[in-house]
């Protein structure tokens, strides 16, 4: 039973009593009832309001995801081949040198997408590709070392 099914029953009760419209207590009763089904109503609409924006989110975050994979190129192939055989992620890929590269991964402090760079990028001077947010990411000495051993190659 919906609620505005259970305000119009509550109401068929209150009116098979029979109560006196005129008196104080029967007229602070019809004015409750009437309360309540005003109330179920604009919960009714409410809730197909809420229902409706949830498929209009779905929709959107689904064109989203569509747009994200045009803009930033994202496939399932490595960029530095050809091959069908590497999977999203680069640095899994056996056929060629990329699984070589040395990258980093850091969170982003504000929005916490995980943020890849590799030795080209000043780990402090980072700026998330998710939110824009500009931040430091403090990396390890020995990864530090790794990062300056690859600038000078």
């Amino acid at each position: 039973m919906t609620i505005t099914e259970k305000a119009a029953y509550i109401k068929g009760l209150v009116e098979g009593l029979e109560l006196d419209g005129t008196t104080k207590e029967g007229k602070v009763l019809k004015a409750i009832i009437d309360l309540v089904s005003d109330i179920a109503e604009d919960v009714t609409d409410i809730a197909e309001d809420v229902e409706y924006l949830e498929e209009y989110i779905e929709e959107i975050d689904e064109d989203l995801g569509g747009l994200e994979e045009y803009v930033y190129e994202l496939d399932d192939e490595c960029d530095c081949c050809d091959c069908d055989d590497c999977d999203e992620d680069c640095f899994d890929c056996d056929c060629c040198d990329c699984e070589d590269d040395e990258y980093f991964e850091c969170e982003c402090p504000s929005c916490g997408e995980t943020v890849c760079f590799d030795s080209s990028i000043d780990p402090e001077e980072l700026t998330c590709p998710a939110c824009g947010e500009k931040f430091e990411c403090i990396i390890s000495e020995d990864d530090l070392e790794a990062l300056d051993g690859i600038d000078e190659e």
